[in-house]
């Protein structure tokens, strides 16, 4: 008797600051960080309280089982629940075949390659079969719930300001070097912001993409950064900006710390108010989209 289920993949996150210095060995691979680099992300951490990813991550695959009707799991590749110990729960609990989701849209080699391996083990072979979705950056109905968070808080923010400010779309920076190497994830989260974009018609001519949260390690990370559009747009004389995230589906310290609170000092600072939509988080179109996803590769199985 097969029993299928499903698989949500993030990245983890800690559950308090203390535990922040063994998290980052898991995100290093034990590469050791310089202690200013783990004190500065511990007192980032520190601004918001917390990172609520995870349970975010367990509102989502809830919503997704209710969809679905089928066992939901989540693993996470640098903290609890870790992946590999998700996977073995499976297996006891009889799952014979896993659509594994990662909850990052676009593929990389530095992510979604990433919880790939930690999903096959060093065996390179799961104790069920597995489908691994590698990318889903244009799923339509991920389209239309990005759409809906950006037009609601757009349309707001433009009433409040008495014109159509412009959006600027963001997605987490990655070193340069992988893009050379035939990385495609710059051309799908550039993808992802012109189907949102050409979702919510009312921003036609008025928005750009930037790559955000760039890394503290050495080596050049793809751009432009933010800040440098923030610059751009205050020299043209612009007073207000609305940032959506479209490489992020919930709520973590690229959202909490980096965007409503560094990019928004930032460009309160060059006299731009900056604003951003509500994340997707347990968005019930999100939901459908990550079941819809499932729904066609459970399909498309012999």
């Amino acid at each position: 008797m097969t029993k299928p289920a499903v698989l949500l993949l993030a990245h983890g996150t800690p559950d308090t600051i203390e535990e922040i210095p063994a998290y980052l060995a898991n995100v290093t691979s034990g590469r050791p960080l310089p202690p200013a680099v783990v004190a500065e992300i511990q007192h980032r951490y520190s601004l918001i309280g917390r990172s609520p990813l995870t349970e975010l991550t367990m509102r989502q695959a809830e919503l997704v089982r209710q969809e679905l009707g089928l066992p939901v799991y989540v693993g996470m590749r640098n903290w609890k629940p870790y992946i590999h110990k998700t996977v073995l729960q499976m297996a006891e609990d009889g799952v014979t075949h896993a659509v594994a989701v990662c909850l990052a849209p676009h593929n990389s080699r530095t992510s979604v390659g990433l919880y790939r391996r930690a999903v096959v083990g060093e065996t390179g072979k799961a104790p069920f079969t597995v489908d691994f979705v590698p990318e889903w950056h244009s799923e339509p109905l991920l389209i239309v719930a990005f759409a809906e968070r950006l037009r609601d808080g757009w349309t707001k923010a433009s009433a409040e300001a008495g014109e159509k400010i412009p959006v600027l779309f963001t997605a987490h920076s990655v070193p340069v070097r992988t893009i050379e190497a035939g990385d495609n994830y710059e051309r799908q989260t550039r993808e992802t912001a012109e189907l949102v974009a050409a979702a919510v018609p009312e921003i036609e001519g008025n928005w750009r993409f930037a790559f955000q949260s760039q890394g503290m390690s050495g080596g050049e990370w793809l751009g432009p950064t933010v800040e440098s559009v923030i610059d751009e747009l205050a020299a043209a004389g612009k007073k207000h900006l609305f940032l959506q995230p479209i490489g992020f589906v919930c709520d973590h310290v690229e959202v909490l710390y980096d965007v409503d609170i560094a990019f928004k000092d930032y460009a309160a600072e060059r006299g731009i108010a900056l604003r951003r939509p509500e994340s997707l988080n347990d968005s019930a179109l999100f939901a459908h989209a990550v079941a819809a996803l499932v729904r066609q590769r459970l399909a498309a199985r012999p």
